[in-house]
């Protein structure tokens, strides 16, 4: 069952073409899939669509992304990223769901600077309110985990890259410049590294750790609390590539795929940008096999011919 708003954030074409390709997988495969279109602070559509069915497992992916976006509606934030949660929370404790696994950020590492990023260090200084939002979720989980016993696993995505990706991240702004002759812009002097990993080794983990229900850590000290575990079912992983790369490199590798050069604008920093990610996914790997396997070459191909599928010479 997949739930959304399908909201205007970004381009609902193409979102609407998501949802058809699903429509199409579904059919081909004979699963059984539908789609109910409601917002999650809506309480009677997320309470009718537990209802109908027996849910035994719940991803969380649905949010009010992006950090430059924060500056300007922060109310968003709130709205999908806390009110949306609490719904999903309540639903899952009403329901008695046996898994929740959602959604968090690399971004709740904020001013932290040791690396690579650590589950087991603290991230309480984020650097814009999207992360904020963000490691609430992460506390509320716990909060709901500790109260009524349901198992709550929280991944920390790391610049998630490929098809049918948001068109506000960077490879969509990189390869539409790159087509039309624009400079494609490229903050901190390009000199930013991002943890990107591909998307179908994210769903790889996603799947993975929805399947391990969370419990509670038998080892874990209050006298010494540990910031990714507990004694209640809750868990935070990293999930990521491990392997940093330079911005500047990532468009390098878009211009191979791509077979012509970009007219790199280099820029300042911008606010609440962090500086680099670099993921330590070896928590993940360690509970379930989670192995990332493509490296940025290929993925950035296998993105270049998506989109050049998709929008062909129409270039948005």
């Amino acid at each position: 069952m997949g739930f959304d708003v399908v909201n205007e954030y970004y381009d609902p074409k193409l979102k609407e073409a998501r949802l058809t390709a699903l429509d199409d997988i579904a059919r081909a495969t004979g699963a059984e899939y539908r789609f109910i279109r409601a917002n999650l602070t809506d309480e009677a559509a997320l309470e009718g669509a537990f209802a109908d069915a027996r849910i035994d497992r719940v991803i969380h992916l649905a949010a009010q992304a992006g950090v430059r976006y924060s500056l300007e509606n922060p109310m968003a934030y709130v709205e999908s990223n806390i009110a949306g949660f609490t719904t999903i929370l309540e639903a899952c404790r009403r329901h008695q769901v046996g898994q929740l696994t959602y959604a968090s950020t690399s971004s709740v590492y904020g001013a932290n600077t040791r690396m690579p990023f650590s589950e087991h260090d603290p991230a309480d200084h984020p650097l814009q309110f999207y992360a904020a939002t963000k490691r609430a979720n992460e506390l509320m989980a716990h909060a709901y985990s500790n109260l009524f016993s349901l198992p709550t696993t929280g991944l920390r995505f790391f610049t998630v890259y490929g098809p049918w990706g948001r068109p506000d991240m960077a490879l969509f702004l990189f390869t539409r410049a790159i087509l039309a002759g624009e400079p494609v812009r490229l903050f901190n002097g390009g000199k930013h590294t991002r943890d990107f990993t591909y998307v179908s080794d994210i769903v790889e983990g996603i799947v993975r750790a929805s399947d391990q229900i969370a419990k509670p850590s038998l080892g874990w000290d209050s006298a010494d609390p540990d910031s990714a575990t507990s004694n209640v079912p809750w868990r935070i992983f990293n999930i990521g590539n491990s392997h940093p790369v330079k911005l500047a490199d990532y468009v390098d590798a878009l211009e191979r795929a791509l077979g012509r050069p970009a007219i790199r604008e280099y820029l300042p920093l911008q606010p609440g940008d962090v500086r680099d990610t670099f993921a330590d996914s070896s928590e993940l790997e360690r509970a379930v096999d989670y192995r990332p396997v493509t490296s940025i070459e290929a993925g950035v191909g296998y993105f270049v011919d998506w989109y050049m599928g998709y929008y062909g010479t129409t270039n948005p």
